[in-house]
């Protein structure tokens, strides 16, 4: 086995792959905050075509939804498979098959979401489907709340890093996703991914073939907080950076009843988070239209 597959085992054995840190034993079937032991299950497998244009292009991106998360967001649009565990088990032999299976059908990429808390598995998965003929690029959409010394032993399979920035107030990352530092480990994880990857590269027909893409998605109330996101972006990482800025936030999970979260954003505060975009001196990417 890959050595660096080994490192991200021998990590679940007090369980550290995030920055919860439950320090659990996930090898012998310990279960921490993310819900999952040493086995783990996925949702779906199929082709996607709602992605940012360079990652579904016409063709569609090969999209692997995986059971479970680290975090706990009141809002989350996909709650039953993210908090309620809807999936199925799977092996990693199994799931290098059904990467091929993608690859076969045409898909341009190969896309995890919400890998973190099963990174160990993904990355035997990416080792056994490339013995087998894996070509096209690996890209990890997560939460953002990830561990620098797991990205460093992620660094050989991913391709893509397409985190989301969710907060920039570690007060509402607690409150609204039940996660502790978020803003530190964020903008950390961020930093290691642009090392790792660069600003997004593409092929002669405009799909991403590697590089970072960040995603923001903007909430009723500033609780996102925007401005201060786009500002660490600019500043920090570089202004050529791309950003998916988004706007499709609805009540979801069980944020219909928690009153600031309760109802869309307004053209007024969407219009406001497109000029902190502009002045931040941010220009790529793609602005959802609301």
């Amino acid at each position: 086995m890959n050595n660096n597959i080994k490192k991200l085992y021998q990590l679940m054995e007090k369980c550290s792959l995030c920055p919860r840190n439950c320090g659990i034993n996930r090898i012998k079937g310990e279960i921490g905050a993310c819900r999952t032991g040493k086995d783990f299950k996925v949702a779906s497998i199929n082709l996607h075509y709602g992605e940012e244009p360079p990652i579904s292009g016409e063709k569609g991106s090969g999209t692997i939804f995986f059971t479970n998360c680290n975090l706990a967001c009141v809002f989350c649009q996909n709650y039953p498979i993210s908090q309620l565990g809807n999936g199925n088990s799977i092996t990693t032999e199994q799931l290098a098959d059904k990467m091929i299976d993608l690859q076969n059908k045409g898909a341009n990429n190969i896309n995890l979401v919400t890998p973190t808390h099963v990174y160990p598995m993904v990355a035997e998965t990416i080792f056994i489907a490339r013995q087998k003929g894996l070509k096209i690029p690996i890209l990890s959409n997560c939460g953002g709340y990830e561990s620098k010394q797991v990205l460093e032993l992620m660094e050989p399979f991913i391709d893509i890093y397409m985190p989301d920035m969710k907060y920039s107030s570690n007060e509402n990352a607690k409150k609204y996703s039940k996660i502790n530092n978020y803003v530190e480990n964020n903008r950390t994880a961020i930093k290691e991914m642009y090392r790792q990857k660069g600003i997004l590269k593409f092929d002669d027909n405009d799909l991403a073939t590697s590089g970072i893409l960040i995603r923001h998605l903007v909430l009723p109330n500033n609780i996102a907080g925007s401005k201060e996101t786009f500002q660490f972006v600019a500043n920090e990482i570089s202004q050529d950076t791309y950003m998916s800025v988004m706007a499709q936030y609805h009540t979801a999970n069980i944020s219909h009843i928690i009153e600031e979260l309760n109802r869309k954003v307004t053209q007024e505060e969407y219009d406001k988070v497109l000029e902190d975009f502009d002045n931040a001196g941010l220009y790529n990417g793609w602005l959802q239209e609301l």
